[in-house]
């Protein structure tokens, strides 16, 4: 299809690669003669920016996640950007500066194509087969990364730390031990015999994603939403992977898990598994088994969050339908 795949560069013959436009003391925000919210984002920190005519994409952080954040997500732009077609370029990055309030920023260009979640429903058979088989190449690009260890990105040099709370916890049983007594939590309204079932599924997935001892880089939020898609005369094609905030170095199957959370029409959802399998060397039904079980942790995490979003919503009732079959692989009725 004529996309670009391939290893990526060392992290440590890219590290630096943002120093020239790591200035914070600029005014953020310059020459921009519009800012609108773009479309599909949740964080409500994302921009579509317009100033002599062109467009791009300006991400203002709120602080949530501390400093170094921009600095962080432009080394990952740059790293994954080896790795799969469609990655945003880098033209901006501000640290922010606390002390004075200002903000962290970045800047990234504006991409071609619709998002993959306006596009995926009107495609025919056909046409979801060959988008499934372009995302299939994208995950095994991103699990074909090798990374020494799981854990959150901390710096611009991309050094791998601790995830925080509460996925910091030792395990996926200890992690769901904690979201099932957050105060708040959405878990907490399970039934005994669900929470039962849940920490059974937890420990069994855990189980399974230790026979696959290895790390790559993770996108972390890929679905439909995420992703741009443009349709050819070779059918729909990737031009964008969008939004790496959640990236780190996680399970190969990750990714998998998340892009088929909730995509399970058959002519994407098997083309998408096929590729991921085939070009993985595995069965599909175990490379799906791993893509539950990878995704499983997501997925607890954010039906405790049930409320707060549509997805989360949405989550909490895949969960209760998991947990009803004791089947990972479920859907709701």
């Amino acid at each position: 299809m004529g996309q670009r795949y391939g290893p990526a560069p060392s992290l440590a013959a890219r590290r630096g690669s943002i120093h020239d436009v790591d200035v914070p003391d600029q005014t953020a925000g310059a020459g921009f003669v519009s800012l609108e919210p773009l479309e599909g984002g949740w964080s409500g920190e994302t921009f579509v920016a317009e100033a002599g005519g062109e467009r791009t994409v300006v991400r203002i952080y709120s602080g949530r996640r501390g400093p170094e954040a921009p600095a962080v997500d432009a080394a990952v732009l740059a790293y994954a950007a080896g790795v799969v077609p469609g990655v945003p370029p880098v033209l901006e990055v501000r640290r922010a500066d606390p002390g004075r309030g200002v903000p962290g920023l970045l800047v990234t260009g504006f991409l071609p194509g619709e998002r993959g979640d306006l596009v995926l429903p009107g495609l025919d058979a056909a046409e979801a087969a060959r988008a499934g088989e372009a995302l299939g190449l994208v995950l095994v690009a991103l699990a074909g990364t090798a990374l020494p260890r799981g854990g959150a990105f901390v710096d611009a040099s991309l050094s791998i730390g601790a995830h925080p709370a509460p996925y910091d916890a030792d395990g996926m049983l200890e992690l769901v031990e904690v979201l099932l007594a957050a105060t708040g939590s959405r878990l907490r309204d399970l039934r005994a015999d669900e929470q039962a079932t849940l920490r059974t599924l937890a420990r069994e997935a855990q189980d399974l994603l230790d026979e696959v001892p290895q790390h790559c880089l993770v996108h972390g939020d890929l679905n439909p939403k995420n992703l741009l898609l443009q349709r050819g005369e070779g059918g729909p094609a990737v031009s964008g992977v969008l939004d790496w905030e959640f990236a780190h170095a996680g399970h190969p199957a990750a990714d998998l898990g998340n892009l088929l959370r909730f995509e399970r029409r058959p002519a994407f959802h098997d083309a998408v598994a096929a590729t991921y399998a085939e070009r993985r060397g595995l069965d599909v039904a175990h490379a799906l088994d791993l893509a539950r079980a990878a995704d499983l942790l997501a997925l607890v995490e954010l039906a405790s969050r049930a409320g707060s979003s549509p997805p989360a919503d949405r989550a909490l009732g895949r969960l209760r339908a998991v947990l009803a079959t004791g089947d990972l692989h479920a859907t709701e009725a």
